[in-house]
């Protein structure tokens, strides 16, 4: 900072700055004459260098002012950053790659001293998704009140993102575990939320000396569809869910079923409200009859709708259905009830599968967003997610009663089933997986460098560059894009042959 204002503009410029002048701004604002000014000024120089090697040093640097600013009153942050130099290293590659994880920084900070080593490796990944499942549930447990029990979910929610995301930016998570990381989290803050809702209802009807005896009207379970089922949200994802649950002694059905479901439109409707958090959509569009169906039925009411009445792609989504919260025992009692529906004997019939092609067929022209390149649409585009997820699907169909390793809702899992009962040759089954991968991580990337769900990877320049390097692509992002070419194009040629049957 001795240096003329000329001379410092000239040294961000060769750094790899675009706008060196405001980058002098952010500097001059930083290195103050206070005691944190000090402390900045000895940092800054090699903060900056640090910076240079990311995708988006002005970007960065920018986050670092204002996250040095939210935090100016955390003793401990600046401290961190001059004693550890891994920590102000991985801080600096982060914020250098996402303004979104810089913004969750700002709001749990307590993640950043997480950034360090430990005796078995970096903190950022010594943590299993079962031990934050448990912490959540036990924090909120501790909660007196449903809105305090929310706020401590969204927290502990926001918390972890941040955590999984840096170590997503830093390449300490593969892509499945990523995916199992934050679908555990989900996981989590909804039984969260179930539990404390029930337990305020309950509470309050018993207060008011209702009629009805004493307790819970009914027994409430959620079942996780889509990719929430299949442990494979990504940063964007809403959560697919249907809601289940049967009348506990004393209880008519109706009453039950009532019960139900305004706790779960209180659920769906506390999680969801608007923060300064991530969002936390709980999406009901799978139930049967879709958004025209109640949003809870009984275990008896779903039976016979999927024995009598369930649609191809009904039966098709619950090829993912698992237990995610409330009570475990009815989850076991629906999930053997929609084996029948969903692993039938001997496969599904050719008239099914005629249907699943059309409604694929339906979905790749009218949901590919005006405008969208199908060569690089991360989740409708040729080769991506919808491509590869139908195709294991139909394999489920076929083959799953007589496979039992396909009856799960992992995709990566059925491709390691497909591949151990030998339905399709070894090389078919590593594009499909290679394919998978590719596009997830690209959809995850994209996230988090946007800072909301996108599923279009972008052309040549320097947002390219920034989801390349998030995605762990070191290289030309040009060379990227090839990638992810090459790959979706060979899978595509698969799905042609497995799924249309060409």
């Amino acid at each position: 900072m001795s240096l003329t204002d000329d001379a410092i503009v000239a040294r961000l410029g060769a750094l790899g700055f675009r706008q060196p002048q405001h980058a002098l701004a952010h500097l001059k604002a930083m290195a103050d004459s206070s005691r944190r000014g000090r402390i900045q000024t000895i940092l800054l120089p090699t903060l900056l260098e640090w910076l240079s090697e990311t995708p988006n040093p002005d970007g960065g640097l920018l986050n670092y002012r204002n996250l040095s600013e939210d935090l100016r009153d955390v003793e401990w942050y600046l401290r961190v950053l001059r004693d550890e130099s891994v920590v102000a290293q991985r801080l600096m590659t982060v914020l250098g790659s996402s303004t979104f994880v810089g913004e969750l920084l700002a709001r749990s900070p307590e993640v950043i001293r997480m950034y360090s080593d430990g005796a078995d490796g970096p903190k950022l990944t010594a943590t299993s998704p079962q031990e934050v499942y448990n912490g959540m549930l036990a924090a909120v447990s501790r909660a007196h009140h449903r809105d305090r029990a929310i706020a401590v979910a969204r927290a502990m929610r926001r918390s972890e993102i941040a955590r999984i995301a840096s170590a997503d930016i830093l390449g300490m998570m593969t892509v499945p575990q990523v995916c199992a990381a934050l679908s555990s989290v989900w996981g989590a803050a909804l039984d969260a939320a179930l539990v404390s809702e029930v337990a305020t209802s309950v509470a309050e009807r018993e207060s008011s000396r209702s009629a009805y005896p004493s307790g819970a009207p009914a027994r409430i379970a959620v079942i996780g569809m889509g990719r929430l089922g299949g442990h494979e949200i990504g940063y964007g994802s809403d959560a697919d869910v249907l809601f289940v649950c049967v009348p506990n002694e004393g209880y008519e059905e109706s009453d039950a079923t009532r019960w139900a479901n305004l706790v779960a439109d209180a659920v769906r409707t506390r999680l969801g409200a608007p923060s300064v958090d991530p969002g936390l959509e709980v999406d009901t569009g799978l139930r049967p009859e879709g958004r025209n169906g109640p949003v809870v039925r009984t275990l008896a009411a779903y039976r016979t709708y999927y024995d009598q009445w369930a649609q191809p792609w009904e039966v098709q989504a619950l090829l993912r259905a698992t237990h995610v919260a409330g009570d475990e025992e009815l989850s076991r009692e629906f999930l053997h009830i929609v084996d029948e529906t969903r692993y039938p004997d001997g496969g599904v019939s050719p008239e099914t599968v005629r249907e699943l092609r059309r409604i694929k067929a339906r979905v790749d022209s009218e949901r590919l967003p005006r405008g969208a390149d199908p060569a690089t649409h991360t989740k409708l585009g040729r080769g991506g997610l919808s491509d590869v997820e139908w195709t294991v699907q139909l394999e489920q169909l076929r083959y799953a009663s007589a496979v039992p390793a396909l009856r799960n809702t992992s995709t990566l899992e059925s491709l390691d089933a497909i591949r151990e009962a030998e339905l399709l040759p070894e090389e078919d089954v590593d594009l499909l997986r290679s394919a998978w991968l590719t596009a997830t991580r690209a959809r995850n990337a994209l996230f988090l460098v946007r800072g909301k769900p996108v599923d279009q990877l972008p052309g040549p320049g320097a947002v390219l560059s920034n989801v390349a390097y998030v995605a762990g692509w070191r290289g030309a992002s040009l060379d990227y894009l090839e990638d992810y070419l090459r790959t979706t194009r060979r899978a595509r040629a698969v799905v042609d042959r497995v799924f249309w049957g060409e």
